[in-house]
């Protein structure tokens, strides 16, 4: 069912449309937690490090098919928003399009470089097999990663964030039973948690796939929609390819951090694996509030809408942070317990590490809130190079700190590297989506 956010309370559309977005995030997160706590318990703190040592690699590409499908979304919304359904229509093929083109040159690339990519990460020797065992199968199954995140783009444009959240639930349950049997049954390793996310991410795709097929009929694809236009094919990358990189930008400096962290030791590499998937827990929420901010903003902008588009703006902000806040308090004084969940009870270094990570982490968790929200509310006002640059602002401080702080200070440089990531890109990002909602709002003016 579509739902038009051009009409009524900018809050309660926003929080309405994020709730199931913000349950989504959770669920898809949950398939690296399953993986990391079943691996952790079952087979011990050094398979764990097997599945962290090539996180940061995996953001940077996982994280760029996912920014690249949202940008497909968003000139999807803009028409949905102003009523011009054909032309929507057209876009949402060439979405299909390119995400097919960018599904076979990634996963051909990823998969022949994964030696390489392991060896850039000082991936340490006792745990390099299971590693690459890992990271194969999970480039492997790019495809699955592109067919979901793209149809699950395409319904959010459309205003149904419902569905793809429904789906992804059902592929969450469907992705721990695997990875009991996989694990507990089939004595698979490393390879088996791999295999049960891939393959639980496949369900969900298809299953949006058919459900798209049967139930939304305005986005049924007659014989002209399917025509190639170049104009058409020029925006969807213009707005597509920055929103990847955005992600994948911010993914090289934490590469760049983890190269760091990974020659502190195994010790330390367990430890920032276990508190790393509480991080990607706790943050998932405020890709939520960004993502139904984007949205309502592309929307509005469609209908000619921007003094909506500022309350909405500033709705989102306050519901980052304030989330960001609260979330904060728990990992400063809950982190040690939460790290409880992916490590054993005698392995106390990896416990202390993780604790320590998780509470740096906590005092400053509220600014995400801000920088998320305001970029992805730049990216969907029509600004994607402008939003591009923020995550330039993260990768160069994760660098930054990763190569002088962390030789001199060792894992409490590694502690406060995200945060100063965090607050270079607000610097810029916070003034720049300011001034690309006043801009957008003179043109309104003049047309």
């Amino acid at each position: 069912m579509t739902k038009d956010l051009t009409v009524g309370s900018p809050f309660k559309l926003i929080i309405k449309f994020a709730i199931p977005l913000l349950l989504g995030n959770l669920l898809q997160q949950a398939y690296n937690i399953a993986d990391a706590m079943i691996v952790g318990k079952y087979l011990g703190s050094n398979e764990l490090a097997s599945v962290g040592a090539s996180s940061s690699v995996q953001f940077l590409v996982l994280g760029f098919c996912i920014g690249l499908c949202c940008g497909f979304g968003i000139p999807i919304a803009q028409r949905f928003g102003a009523g011009d359904k054909d032309e929507m229509r057209n876009f949402v093929f060439h979405s299909m399009i390119l995400t097919v083109c960018f599904a076979v040159v990634l996963t051909l690339v990823c998969v022949i470089e994964c030696t390489n990519i392991l060896h850039l990460l000082k991936t340490p020797d006792d745990i390099f097999k299971d590693a690459y065992i890992y990271l194969v199968i999970i480039f492997a199954g790019i495809p699955f990663s592109l067919l979901y995140n793209l149809m699950a783009a395409i319904l959010r444009a459309v205003g149904d964030s419902k569905t793809p959240f429904i789906f992804l639930a059902i592929s969450t349950v469907l992705n721990i039973a695997l990875d009991l049997i996989f694990i507990m049954v089939l004595h698979w390793g490393c390879m088996g948690a791999a295999a049960a996310t891939v393959t639980a991410q496949g369900v969900s795709g298809i299953l949006c796939v058919v459900y798209m097929n049967r139930k939304f009929s305005v986005l049924h694809l007659s014989k002209t929609d399917c025509r190639i236009k170049g104009n058409n094919v020029r925006k969807m990358l213009v707005m597509g390819v920055p929103m990847g990189l955005q992600y994948s930008i911010t993914a090289i400096g934490s590469m760049v951090m983890q190269s760091a962290n990974n020659g502190l030791g195994s010790v330390y590499i367990s430890g920032f694996t276990a508190a790393a998937r509480i991080k990607q827990f706790a943050i998932c929420p405020f890709d939520a509030f960004a993502t139904a901010v984007s949205t309502f903003c592309s929307q509005n902008l469609g209908a000619g809408k921007v003094d909506r588009i500022k309350t909405g703006l500033r709705h989102g902000v306050i519901i980052g942070m304030s989330y960001g806040a609260c979330m904060g308090l728990i990992l400063i004084f809950a982190g040690r317990l939460l790290s409880g969940f992916f490590v054993r009870s005698d392995e106390v270094e990896v416990l202390n590490a993780s604790a320590k990570y998780l509470k740096c982490l906590g005092m400053f968790m509220w600014a995400p809130g801000m920088l998320n929200v305001c970029r992805m509310t730049t990216q969907g006002l029509g600004f994607p190079y402008r939003a591009l640059l923020s995550g330039a602002f993260e990768m160069a401080a994760r660098i930054f700190v990763s190569l002088v702080f962390v030789p001199l200070y060792g894992f409490t440089a590694i502690c406060f590297t995200d945060q100063s990531a965090w607050l270079s890109a607000c610097f810029y990002i916070v003034p720049m989506c300011i001034f690309c909602v006043s801009r957008q709002q003179k043109k309104q003016k003049i047309i």
